[in-house]
């Protein structure tokens, strides 16, 4: 079946699916194949409770008219969400990727873009090779602005997604020690991640850049990238500010107006920089800027100031890698608490430099003089560290220690892999 074709039963569907436990009457069930699924046996299920259409790729599997068979169901999929964005066709596309900050960049920008236009943008962390074609499939006619996260572990991800999302403007926020080991290291992370601007760079699409991030500006250079927008802090920057108060929420100070954000921690100062400069080049006024980023509260973990039981928890426990934990532990330092604590759970994905990079984070931790340091998981327990230091080798047993202690007037920073589930340390 041609894509025109598949794409005039979507129009008449109430959308697509890939999850046979959530399908509403009406939609079309693409049957994807995962490393532990094949999505084609669950086909005659899906129309028995209400699909309109099975999209399905192994013949065996097409049981009636209402299964659809194709050559490869994901490629159809992004193929059906590239024709989509073209009938839609909005007046920008912001791609933004990066190590670390680009969910709640993608947020911020979100929130300021939405004040003035009608923005389409990525919900929760569906910023991959299926979340990326859902998302686009969900945007309707009225459409102005797309906003869409691009998530990667490895090499040429990025270059994928521009090809059936061919975002207008781009933003990488950093490239950080993350997926070191998908992406084969430093350099492979900013070749991989450096695919949007090379994108872009062919285009004539526009990025936004912080200017005060070194390696992005030389990434630009690299490849004689000369269309962009910088932030930052420095006054050489076309849109700067200056931090009023960092701990334990940012205030900064923006041409005429201040800031108050509820954002933990300096690191957070360029994904904010990144929504102004975004919002400032698409016209939205200083008053809808400083509102939107005032109204921000941070969800699912990530740099989730809470109070609880008499203590004041930084919840950062969403993700980690060497880069971010490292930004954290330093604003930490900053802070004015008088008994500071920090949990701290294994990072992944750190391949043949999971030691060393362990052994980094340890070693800062002990310098900055926490009050209390406590490590959990199997590579934090494998590094060396003074006695002070208390390790587990689990979220459980970590959580038993935690349940004795008193930290009346403390402030506690937790933080680590989403796999370690670190918050199940202090329920």
């Amino acid at each position: 079946m041609e894509i025109h074709e598949l794409y005039s039963h979507f129009l008449q569907s109430n959308g697509v699916i890939t999850d046979t436990r959530k399908i509403a009457n009406g939609q079309i069930y693409f049957a994807l194949k995962g490393g532990n699924f094949n999505g084609n046996t669950f086909a005659a299920k899906a129309i028995e409770q209400g699909a309109s259409y099975a999209v399905i790729d192994e013949v065996e599997f097409k049981t009636n008219d209402n299964c659809i068979l194709v050559d490869d169901v994901l490629s159809t999929l992004q193929k059906l969400a590239h024709y989509h964005l073209k009938q839609i066709n909005p007046k920008a596309i912001i791609a933004i990727t990066g190590s670390n900050g680009k969910t709640t960049t993608k947020e911020l920008v979100y929130a300021v873009l939405a004040t003035s236009f009608h923005t389409h943008y990525t919900k929760g962390n569906l910023n991959n090779h299926i979340g990326i074609p859902l998302t686009l499939l969900e945007m309707d006619k009225k459409t102005e602005i797309a906003v869409i996260e691009m998530g990667a572990n490895h090499q040429k991800e990025i270059e994928s997604y521009c090809k059936y999302v061919e975002p207008t403007h781009g933003i990488i926020t950093n490239c950080g020690k993350a997926h070191l080991e998908g992406f084969g290291g430093v350099e492979g992370i900013r070749k991989g991640k450096g695919e949007l601007y090379d994108y872009l760079n062919q285009r004539q699409g526009l990025v936004f850049v912080n200017g005060d991030d070194s390696i992005l500006l030389n990434m630009l250079k690299e490849r004689s990238v000369c269309e962009f927008i910088s932030y930052g802090n420095n006054p050489s920057n076309k849109y700067n500010s200056k931090i009023i108060i960092e701990n334990p929420f940012l205030k900064i100070q923006f041409e005429d107006v201040e800031i108050d954000s509820n954002l933990f921690g300096s690191y957070n100062y360029s994904n904010i920089m990144c929504a102004i400069a975004v919002g400032k080049f698409f016209g939205v006024s200083n008053q809808h800027i400083q509102n939107a980023i005032s109204n921000y509260h941070p969800e699912n973990a990530r740099s989730q100031v809470i109070e609880k039981n008499g203590y004041q928890l930084i919840l950062d426990a969403y993700n980690a890698n060497p880069t971010s934990m490292q930004h954290a532990l330093e604003s930490f330092a900053k802070s004015s608490a008088k008994k500071k604590i920090v949990i701290l759970g294994d990072m992944f994905e750190l391949g043949a430099e999971a030691a060393k990079e362990h052994q980094f984070i340890a070693h800062l931790a002990t310098q900055l003089k926490f009050d209390k340091i406590v490590l959990v998981g199997n590579e934090f327990n494998k590094t060396t560290s003074s006695d002070a230091v208390l390790k587990f080798l689990t979220t459980t047993e970590a959580h038993d220690w935690f349940q004795q202690q008193d930290f009346t007037n403390a402030e506690i920073l937790l933080k680590g892999s989403r796999s370690m589930k670190m918050e199940k340390v202090v329920e």
